[in-house]
């Protein structure tokens, strides 16, 4: 699940709470020296605290008793629960599993639930496992570590009926061996439920990370997902409906959040031309996707104690379509959910919201199969074979699976992709995304599916620009990409996680119009486009950058704050007004609470870091990288900050040691490499450096830089057979990369090889063809 959390406050009275999980410590490590049979942890302090102001699901289903026999069946109910006979699914009757030559063993005995597994010290020990995390189509385990941490089995069970492969235990790493001490381990950093699944399990979570990665002190109002998850503490409106009523809780009930009926007012009508309804009347305005985003999106908290029903960006940043979690053009790669892909559909831009299609209780659709899509589309228009061109009633005639394809995730989990999109397989035949008409004929290629599509719809639809071009040029670096990306970034008919996504590449694109872009994406009505483009502010001169900047640090949304203060961070206070000194200051607050917040992720940690380095704060920045570093000492970020904060200080040895150290846990890193390469330039090692820069080049040759730099240390070290050598692998995969492209035809002149000084010149001037040291080169080539 997203990684979220809240930080304790030092208001919070758990001195005996803390004692006992102290306590619990102690035991631990006692069974661990014995070597006995049993559990490794004791069972924790109940996680279910009382609250203030809750009051309970019991208590909401009084007087909604529809609701809340909805919401008893619904995954949201089942999220989590403790460990027993009506919640846990598997049998736990003595099975045993087996992978990579281990042995796992499951059991009961006493009413509790036990498994025998590899431990934290790869020796096997048995744990009990006192909660259930879901409930379909796969149900996992949780047992508890020392300092009050809960961790997932790796076995889960799976639900599905046998029929269709389920009632079984599954790996939930197949056929791979991950021991003791790796990170992907059972009982390691990663597969920790206090950060990464906890705050969507349960209602009004405090996750309470302990200083110095000692572990956690969490507690929720409850475990799954209650009313007053979605509806905040239902306290007021008990009040409310007892007509004990406060004026200010008039709107809403005495509730965070009230969800207008129909959603607002106005309604659907049926386009008969275009055989889809749009709604008439106010535009549509409901709270929906900000209650049901955080915990459906991939995200990072920055707020605690997140209100239901605020703005999203106030209290999370999303993710955009990023290399790694998306593909080009939008669809789903990594787990990634259902928000990133939900708004850049039309359906969303049409106003239609979660509740539309779900049931927000019980969280079922609304209708099954090609009805729950009629409820918005003619069926005499789209439920046809002229529309899908299948047989009626076949897998292809259904329309989630030529509009919605699942990617299947944890083994069994099958989830679709909410985009909503209209099939090209020609773009996929171009890009190389996913395509869904392939997906069935697998004996086919998505260029015979862009043929088949053709035949039936001409070669038109081919020919519609898509915004994934942009973002698959901006990705790849090609030449033109910036020009594409300033196109998308302005197109208010593109979806805005998209345009925030061509925002985010600008700067690595050179893109000569990105002032004007930038200013026009910070003063947009739209928080993604505003946070988005603050983050981008960096890449331009200071005035620029303060003028931007200063006037978001203000802003109504938490996120955009957070981005403007970065991009000032580096602005000394003599070119800030006093008003515009203070601003950031309450900003740069707020930074440093949400790293707070998230002191158990070391992403959270080298991002403070790196504000407190762009600050000067030398001793502060280093304090943050090394809190990162005892959290994963292999975290290339942060030894990356604090190699450049010694190297800013002039302590070059001392940087090149962090460099040593971090890649001593982290030997692959081409990063790391790289870094230690420049570094033993400074400290004049020259021929390490060149060994230690070819190191990184080999290690990434996806990366142009590493190349580049490798390249120009072969030249300046007498080399240039072995550089000009580099330096064409290089350009065969990026051939309109303007640094090599510039070096080679330099090392051509300064060769007397004037044809082919000639022909760099030129594909540089293609490039650009104001390029200045282009043209300079293309003027010193003797004329014939």
């Amino acid at each position: 699940m997203p990684d979220q959390g809240m930080a304790m406050r030092p208001g919070d009275r758990r001195g005996p709470r803390l004692a006992s999980y102290a306590a619990s410590l102690l035991l631990a490590f006692a069974s661990l020296a014995i070597g006995a049979a049993m559990p490794i942890e004791p069972r924790p302090p109940a996680l279910e605290v009382p609250r203030e102001g809750h009051v309970g699901a019991v208590t909401c289903g009084g007087c909604h008793a529809a609701a809340y026999a909805d919401w008893q069946g619904s995954h949201h109910r089942h999220a989590m629960a403790a460990a027993a006979d009506a919640s846990v699914a598997a049998p736990f009757a003595g099975e045993s599993v087996r992978q990579a030559g281990r042995e796992s063993r499951f059991s009961r005995r006493d009413g509790r639930f036990f498994a025998r597994i590899e431990g934290p010290d790869g020796q096997d020990a048995e744990f009990e496992v006192t909660h259930t995390l879901g409930v379909a189509p796969l149900q996992q385990y949780l047992a508890p570590l020392p300092g009050g941490r809960l961790q997932p089995l790796p076995w889960a069970w799976d639900a599905r009926p046998a029929v269709k492969g389920g009632q079984r235990w599954f790996h939930l790493y197949p056929g791979e061996e991950i021991r003791a001490g790796d990170p992907l381990h059972w009982t390691g950093r990663i597969q920790n439920w206090n950060m990464q699944c906890a705050a969507c399990h349960t209602t009004d979570l405090r996750r309470n990370a302990l200083a110095g990665g000692q572990g956690y002190a969490t507690e929720a109002a409850a475990t799954g997902v209650t009313c007053e998850a979605c509806h905040g503490a239902g306290a007021r409106h008990v009040a409310w409906a007892q007509g004990r009523r406060r004026p200010e809780d008039a709107a809403t009930q005495g509730l965070a959040v009230r969800f207008p009926a129909g959603g607002g007012q106005g309604g659907w009508v049926m386009n008969a031309t275009r055989g889809v309804v749009r709604w008439e009347g106010p535009p549509r305005s409901t709270p929906t996707l900000d209650v049901c985003g955080p915990c459906h999106a991939r995200r990072r908290e920055i707020a605690a104690d997140p209100v239901p029903g605020r703005p999203f960006l106030d209290a999370y940043v999303p993710a955009l379509l990023e290399e790694g979690l998306y593909h080009p053009d939008g669809a789903n790669l990594d787990e990634v959910f259902e928000w990133g892909s939900f708004v850049q559909s039309r359906m969303h831009r049409a106003g239609v919201t979660c509740t539309d299609c779900h049931s927000p209780h019980s969280g079922k659709l609304r209708a099954e199969g090609n009805a729950l899509c009629l409820q918005c589309h003619a069926a005499e228009r789209f439920d046809v074979a002229a529309h899908h061109r299948h047989a009626e009633g076949s897998a292809g005639a259904q329309c989630v699976n030529c509009h919605m394809p699942s990617r299947t995730y944890m083994v069994v989990h099958a989830r679709r992709d909410h985009a909503l999109r209209v099939p090209r397989p020609d773009l996929s035949a171009r890009l190389g995304t996913p395509d869904v008409c392939t997906d069935c004929h697998r004996d086919r290629g998505a260029a015979w599916a862009a043929e088949r599509v053709a035949a039936w719809h001409g070669g038109g639809r081919a020919q519609i620009p898509h915004w994934s071009e942009a973002i698959a040029a901006g990705r790849a670096g090609e030449h033109g990409a910036g020009d594409r990306l300033l196109g998308l970034a302005a197109d208010p008919e593109a979806p805005a996680i998209a345009r925030a996504t061509a925002l985010s590449l600008l700067p690595a694109n050179s893109a000569r119009g990105i002032l004007s872009a930038l200013t026009g994406a910070v003063r947009d009505a739209d928080p993604l486009l505003r946070m988005t483009g603050a983050a981008a502010l960096s890449s331009l001169p200071p005035r620029e950058r303060i003028a931007l900047a200063a006037p978001l640090l203000d802003d109504a949304i938490r996120a955009v704050r957070l981005e403007a203060a970065r991009a000032l961070a580096p602005v000394p206070e003599a070119a800030l007004t006093p008003a515009q000194v203070a601003a950031r200051a309450r900003a740069m607050d707020e930074i440093v609470a949400a790293a707070r917040l998230n002191a158990d992720q070391p992403d959270a940690l080298t991002g403070l870091g790196t504000v407190f380095a762009d600050q000067g704060r030398a001793a502060e920045a280093e304090a943050e990288f090394r809190a990162a570093l005892r959290l994963d000492a292999a975290h290339v970020p942060a030894v990356l900050g604090l190699a450049e904060v010694f190297r800013r200080t002039a302590h070059e040895r001392a940087a090149e040691a962090v460099l040593r150290e971090g890649l001593a846990a982290a030997p692959t890193s081409a990063p790391l490499h790289h870094a230690l390469g420049l570094s033993q330039v400074r400290l004049r090692q020259i021929d390490k450096a060149v060994e230690t820069l070819g190191h990184a080049a080999a290690l990434e040759p996806s990366n142009a830089r590493f190349a580049y730099v490798y390249g120009m240390a072969l030249r300046s070290t007498g080399r240039p057979d072995m550089a000009t050598a580099v330096l064409h692998q290089a350009l065969a995969r990026h051939p309109t990369q303007r640094d090599i492209l510039l070096l080679l035809a330099v090392m051509a002149r300064d060769a007397g090889e004037w044809m082919q000084t000639r022909e760099y010149a030129e594909r540089l001037l293609a490039i650009d063809p104001q390029d200045r040291q282009a043209l300079q080169l293309l003027s010193e080539v003797p004329r014939r």
